[in-house]
């Protein structure tokens, strides 16, 4: 098990230091040990900070990242706190997809169409199907 810096760490893990003692201040990532007043980290440490960034740039706020990493620190059983915020984060995410799926629908039709004005192409797209 490798131990890294802070600097080493966050260059792994693409974030800069300032995010990583962030994350240690809100309680998403442990203390690390210390040696020579230095903060060293265990290099398994770059999963959990990959999780964190996914779920925030996804949407999840803090703490909604704090429970989602709770249930994965204990050997207790799924909460029904954590269940419950799965299932509802999961279904806004369904519409979140759905959304972007039509967005690139639309810019997709947008590249392929030689119109001059959007409300030409929608006609074109309502009365064709197509423009």
């Amino acid at each position: 098990m490798a131990e890294l810096s802070i600097g080493q760490l966050a260059a792994r893990a693409d974030v800069n230091a300032s995010t990583l003692r962030y994350y240690e201040s809100v309680g998403l990532l442990p203390s690390p040990e210390r040696k020579n007043g230095q903060r060293r980290y265990d290099e398994r440490l770059l999963d959990r900070i990959n999780f964190i960034k996914v779920a925030q740039q996804t949407g999840f706020s803090i703490q909604e990242i704090a429970i989602l990493l709770e249930v994965f620190e204990t050997d207790d059983s799924i909460s029904e706190r954590w269940e419950q915020m799965a299932k509802q984060k999961r279904s806004e995410l369904e519409e979140r997809k759905r959304q972007i799926n039509s967005m690139i629908q639309i810019l997709d039709t947008g590249l392929r169409c030689k119109c001059i004005t959007w409300s030409e192409c929608l006609e074109k797209i309502q009365n064709t199907g197509m423009c």
